[in-house]
């Protein structure tokens, strides 16, 4: 038996079964957790603390703030580009540069890289992680036109029989491209064809993050819904009632050699 502590949360890790009891000392925000599931997808893709582990644009750090505390070995935050032209870009890098020197007792083990899709960079060196993932991130890239290379620069920062693991707003079966980079929604069959062009095997799949209220047809998209609201009052109990999107969540591996 590892009980492993995840900021506040105690994970305990039972033949590979996680459960998880709030502490009297939690301090994060766990309302998400109801629809993003953190320590079963955690689970699911087969981190365990040793690992050095990338996690791409990872936004205001709300998986940082637990990978940090469950990792032992490097996580490599591959944030944005802080020479971005875009101001959205610099001041999200900003504000999480200044959350990870908030607490450096949590963040001592953040590596801080940058992934840029739109000038095809990712820093973290390549064969250096054991496994990438990447939280409701795909559907930003089809904007640049280089949601491939974006896999293809994963599975060169992974090492031989490295993990991919992938969590993603799910469209519908056989939604076009143009509806895709409007909503926000992916199909998973897409998802999958981008990693094994990319030369990833797909191993599992998993409806942890499922969510069958939601139909994925909205109109703002995906951002709705919680916790974007864009709608603001406009039928917000109606859409606070769905929760977050319907997501798949997909684990990858790099071939070993």
């Amino acid at each position: 038996m590892k009980n492993i502590k995840i900021n506040g949360l105690s994970l305990i890790l039972i033949l590979g079964i996680a459960s998880v009891a709030l502490t009297a000392q939690a301090e994060r925000d766990s309302s998400r957790d109801q629809f993003r599931h953190p320590v079963e997808t955690i689970e699911f893709f087969g981190l365990t603390p040793e690992m050095n582990v990338v996690e791409i644009t990872p936004g205001g750090g709300w998986y940082t703030e637990l990978l940090a505390d469950y990792i032992t070995g490097t996580l490599f935050a591959a944030h944005f580009n802080p020479k971005s032209k875009g101001e959205y870009f610099r001041n999200s890098r900003a504000r999480f540069e200044k959350k990870l020197l908030a607490n450096p007792q949590l963040y001592g083990n953040v590596e801080l890289h940058t992934f840029d899709i739109s000038i095809n960079l990712l820093t973290t060196p390549a064969n250096s992680a054991d496994a990438l993932v990447t939280f409701r991130n795909v559907h930003n890239w089809l904007r640049s036109n280089n949601e491939a290379v974006a896999f293809e620069l994963f599975y060169k920062t992974l090492k031989a029989g490295g993990i991919l693991g992938v969590v993603e707003h799910r469209a519908a079966y056989g939604t076009d491209r143009e509806t895709m980079l409007t909503s926000g929604y992916m199909t998973q069959e897409y998802v999958i064809d981008l990693a094994e062009r990319a030369g990833f095997v797909l191993e599992a799949s998993t409806e942890i993050n499922a969510n069958p209220k939601d139909s994925a047809d909205h109109p703002k998209g995906v951002w709705t819904l919680p916790p974007s609201l864009r709608l603001g009052a406009v039928d917000r109990d109606k859409y606070l009632a769905i929760g977050e999107s319907d997501r798949m969540t997909l684990r990858f591996r790099k071939p070993k050699l």
